[in-house]
């Protein structure tokens, strides 16, 4: 059937002109015919949950890491996710996949596509387009250093004197790095590394590559494409270089591009920016990104456990509302990355951060610092295992029971909330902060990355007393728990009431049944009360709840309208 893609050469001729919007439009049908994408009408439900992996995150010696993979995930996870975010697994040179030499092409140390298509018999994909920058090993740049015709406006480079002191700055990193050219030393844009070159999407080829390269993991069976830096992919001197409506436009044309020929394929925008910014890229609800990553849920739900206090934390998630059916929030608490800060500026006091910041440090995890305009320099993220950044360093003798406990409710926290619930691979496996791994690799970042012996984390699973074990059993409870109650579908409605300084109380109202769910977490280490008459969008209970998941089942969980949760605890009712 013929592809329509008058749509998207309007959108292509505001940016491009007529002319080359035409061209664009006729190389985007050739490259539309090359080929052949599988069914790919999967709704949202109450059973989505993704795993965010390293390709190679568990090996075994005379094993393909992508196939060790695979058969840890069957035999762990299958049941508790549904989804495997696998992060860059393409031939790379740093940044851990995400300077990419070949879009193309699987890893061959990680395996190859087989590998890639078997583990999609088993989950659903997310896949990585690293669209603002390529390495700059890639064969573009190289054509580019070479002056060669055809590449020479694939990259951005500019005087070393130009004013861009109005770009935004999310690395202390210089904005600009020299190279040598055929044509003499250039001064290439590099917004995150000398090794990331920024590519130049005012060539309407990068753009054209860029979908080509969207149109191959559509058709390698990625149900979500990830936007990596997305943000940043036009440049303009005189600007910030950051959300500019280009960006919004690009997005758009992908997302009618996939709603052409695949239109069960979702786009997942990764901005990790203040609130109001990162929900821009939902657009009006149908015309750019599905998902969004809900980048302001790592700090603020660090901050309510730091200071024991829900207020803050309430009255922002009391405003969360995806704009329409067809969006809603991708959740997390921890990932590859450090747990970004930029995103809680405006909701936090500039004095809390700087108080988050310093226990984070007292931890032994590490704050990163991004430059900015005047060349002051702020936090940008923390780099921390998410079960440490939770300690308090002035806290001693806490029971490792109660530490999981803990790390269990703030990720009940993320899952009660709307969206679909993202969990980071050594978060689910219960891993703490690979301190050595940071200080031997002088990146911050490694410190939650460390790469496991499949053997060693079969066995410390299998041991009921390790604390791995103990994590994994707490966080696979509670997943498993969520699939099953249809108040947690993706866009089921929900109210964050404020009743209890020590409480995050979370209401879920199930589609078309009527059915509730009440989601209580106690963020302090003393016991408290809930008296549910107090709570607001909840009428008087005189049926009999129903546990839907309860991390502390020795204590007693209702006693007419009052409930006790012991310090630390999460209860979900259905009322």
């Amino acid at each position: 059937m013929p592809i329509n893609l008058e749509p998207i050469r309007k959108i292509a001729e505001q940016i491009y002109g007529k002319a080359r919007a035409e061209d664009m439009c006729r190389k985007l049908a050739e490259m539309i015919a090359k080929y052949q994408f599988p069914p790919q009408l999967i709704s949202y439900s109450e059973r989505d949950a993704i795993l965010i992996t390293y390709g190679d995150m568990v090996t075994h010696p005379n094993e393909d890491p992508l196939f060790t993979l695979r058969r840890f995930l069957n035999h762990h996870a299958k049941k508790a996710i549904n989804t495997v975010h696998i992060l860059p697994f393409f031939p790379y040179s740093s940044d851990e996949g995400f300077s990419v030499i070949d879009y193309k092409t699987v890893n061959p140390r990680l395996g190859s596509w087989d590998d890639i298509h078997a583990l999609s018999v088993d989950f659903s994909l997310m896949m990585d387009l690293v669209a603002n920058h390529s390495s700059v090993e890639h064969q573009w740049f190289k054509g580019f250093l070479a002056g060669r015709k055809a590449y020479e406006n694939y990259y951005i480079s500019i005087s070393p004197d130009s004013d861009t002191r109005s770009v935004f700055r999310p690395r202390t990193s210089p904005l600009l790095t020299p190279f040598e050219t055929k044509a003499g030393e250039k001064y290439v844009w590099t917004t995150f590394s000398a090794d990331q070159a920024d590519l130049n999407y005012q060539e309407p080829q990068v753009l054209l590559e860029m979908l080509d390269t969207l149109l191959l993991y559509a058709s390698q069976s990625a149900r979500y494409i990830r936007l990596d830096a997305i943000a940043y992919i036009w440049k303009e001197l005189g600007t910030s270089s950051i959300h500019l409506p280009q960006v919004h436009a690009i997005i758009q044309m992908m997302r009618m591009l996939l709603n052409a020929v695949s239109p069960g394929v979702k786009l997942i925008t990764e901005t990790n920016v203040p609130h109001k910014d990162n929900i821009s890229y939902f657009g009006n609800g149908m015309n750019e990104a599905q998902l969004v990553y809900n980048f302001s849920l790592p700090p603020l739900t660090l901050h309510a456990f730091h200071t024991g206090d829900s207020e803050i934390f309430s009255r922002w998630a009391a405003t969360l509302e995806a704009p329409s059916e067809s969006t809603t929030f991708f959740n997390f608490l921890a990932s590859h990355d450090g747990i970004g800060i930029t995103p809680a500026h405006g909701l936090l006091p500039q004095n809390e951060i700087t108080r988050m910041a310093e226990r984070v440090e007292a931890s032994g995890g590490y704050v990163s610092y991004k430059t900015n305009a005047g060349g002051s320099q702020s936090a940008y993220e923390f780099n921390i295992n998410y079960f440490d950044a939770l300690d308090d360093p002035q806290e001693s003798g806490i029971p490792v029971k109660l530490k999981v406990r803990r790390f269990i409710t703030a990720h009940a926290i993320m899952a009660a909330l709307q969206g679909v619930p993202g969990i980071y691979f050594h978060s689910l496996f219960g891993s703490t902060s690979w301190f050595d791994g940071a200080r031997k690799s002088g990146t911050p970042r490694t410190i939650n990355r460390q790469r496991l012996l499949l053997e060693r984390v079969e066995a410390e699973l299998a041991n009921e007393n390790s604390l791995r074990h103990q994590i994994y059993t707490g966080l696979k409870d509670l997943l498993l728990a969520r699939r099953l109650h249809p108040a947690f579908h993706p866009n089921a409605s929900q109210s964050v009431p404020w009743v209890n300084p020590s409480v995050i109380t979370i209401l879920r109202h199930a589609r078309g049944t009527g059915r509730k769910a009440i989601c209580l977490h106690n963020i302090r280490a003393e016991k408290t009360q809930v008296n549910l008459g107090e709570i607001s969008g909840l009428a008087e209970i005189s049926d009999p709840v129903r546990v839907i998941y309860h991390n502390n089942p020795a204590n007693s969980v209702l006693d007419g309208q009052t409930i006790t949760l012991s310090a630390y605890e999460s209860v979900w009712l259905e009322v």
